[in-house]
């Protein structure tokens, strides 16, 4: 990998500092962020939030949907107008201060960091169904030369293979949703007996848990949204981002909301709400259901590419967010310097690194594992969220009438759905706290966040920054 460190092939700027390749096209980047969002959060932690919730989880991420459109179409009057590598750092950094972006940078490096610990864990779990005698590390070590040697490709062509990656897990779930509500509507695959959707009000009701129940899954919902606003980190290398950025944002919600919605439905529709997650994977079991014999492999398949592409698109993602902060002198200097296909090679070998890390967890990863690390990561996740609207606000306040009046897009209903979209996300937080589970992230972020700060002061990028 070294080699192709060759700075005599960087592309310059005119002030002597080097840029990524525009080579991602719409449907790369709408892929892409669908590739990150659809993971561990649909096929695991699905399961955790409809124990919670019951059939009332629809309506969580319906809501929890809207207000991703909402915080989404911020990203997008932004990115639009200034596509910029690092994104949400940089509007952070331009609109709310320089250590607000210093923050938001290193922030989302180490959520990402932290859900793809999770997803390369998840990689040898997966591959135990079929190789039970091996042991979980070599496949999560594995997985991780493979996802990190995928990002030393051209951005094009690695958006081609995110591309493909996203596909298998869609069209999987189009399949599962298709057959499912043939099930529930002729009875195909079920005797011709059509099991229809009451399965969604006879066993406690439609809220069996209460109010309680929703907002306590608030956090495992928001956690599988998160990575849509991926979108705004590709904004330096996407073609044509006016088109393709608001093309992009537009779709991508409804689809999400297609797949977890429409596939939780069908699967509560054929089940009792009570029986998932107590007999494996509720894509299992459905697939079983269907008349599918090898419904395990393929859903193991799917889970499996469903975790590989998680992590790639982590690994994209923390990468070029080090070669952002690296641009403004907060990272080591090395982490901007390009491959000769245009990537921040050093920076992507970094956050490679300090994935090792969900190598060794394999040894020690407890039950309760999964819970915390997708807390932790729903922290950081809100935080990014938050800022980019607060950054929104502030950019929107900072133009003239007319100016406004000539953005190519925005966020609609502008104030109020940000308001709205903030104190969601407040709220979030505050249920968090009511699990013990949970808890350990209000611990750990906002210790994160103090050592960011410290690491900010005692480093002098405070006076760099003239504060």
């Amino acid at each position: 990998m070294t080699q192709q460190l060759d700075s005599k092939k960087l592309t310059p700027k005119q002030n002597g500092q080097t840029e990524l390749h525009r080579g991602l096209e719409e449907r790369h980047i709408t892929l892409m962020s669908l590739g990150a969002a659809i993971g561990v959060g649909l096929f695991l932690g699905s399961a955790t939030a409809i124990q919670l919730a019951g059939p009332g989880i629809l309506l969580a991420y319906a809501f929890s949907g809207m207000i991703m459109f909402f915080i989404m179409r911020a990203l997008g009057e932004m990115a639009i107008q200034k596509p910029v590598a690092g994104s949400f750092s940089k509007y952070a950094r331009d609109y709310l201060g320089p250590l607000a972006g210093y923050i938001t940078g290193w922030n989302y490096w180490f959520l990402w960091v932290v859900t793809c610990m999770a997803e390369i864990t998840a990689v040898g779990v997966y591959m135990g169904l079929w190789f039970p005698d091996v042991p979980a590390w070599i496949w999560a070590l594995s997985a991780l030369i493979i996802m990190t040697t995928v990002n030393f490709l051209a951005v094009k062509a690695y958006g081609e293979l995110e591309f493909w990656f996203a596909l298998i897990k869609i069209v999987a779930i189009l399949f599962m949703i298709l057959i499912g509500v043939l099930m529930i509507v002729f009875g195909i695959e079920n005797g011709g007996v059509a099991t229809g959707i009451s399965n969604l009000w006879d066993h406690g009701g439609f809220f069996p848990n209460g109010i309680e129940g929703i907002l306590l899954s608030l956090q495992m919902v928001m956690f599988a949204y998160l990575g849509i606003e991926m979108i705004g980190v590709t904004a330096g290398e996407v073609k044509n981002p006016e088109k393709s950025l608001s093309r992009a944002i537009d779709s991508v919600f409804w689809r999400i909301l297609i797949f977890y919605v429409g596939a939780l439905f069908v699967i509560m529709s054929i089940y009792p709400w009570t029986e998932i997650g107590t007999q494996g994977s509720p894509f299992v079991m459905t697939f079983e259901k269907i008349g599918i014999p090898a419904a395990a492999g393929i859903i193991n398949f799917v889970v499996l590419t469903a975790a590989l592409s998680s992590c790639n698109s982590g690994i994209f993602s923390t990468g070029r967010m080090l070669f952002n902060l690296a641009e403004h002198e907060e990272a080591p200097a090395s982490y901007k310097t390009l491959t000769g296909n245009g990537v921040p090679g050093k920076a992507v070998l970094a956050s490679a690194s300090v994935l090792l890390i969900g190598v060794l967890l394999n040894y020690l990863v407890p039950a309760k594992v999964f819970t915390w690390v997708t807390s932790i990561a729903t922290f950081g996740a809100i935080w990014t969220w938050a800022i980019i609207l607060l950054s929104q606000i502030r950019y929107r306040k900072s133009l003239q009438p007319h100016e406004q009046k000539k953005l190519k897009y925005k966020i609609p209903f502008f104030p109020y759905t940000s308001y709205l979209s903030l104190a969601f996300l407040a709220g979030v937080i505050i249920v968090m706290g009511f699990s013990p589970d949970t808890r350990i992230a209000l611990f750990i972020g906002p210790l994160w966040l103090i050592s960011l700060t410290a690491v900010y002061y005692a480093k002098g990028f405070h006076r760099k920054n003239g504060q």
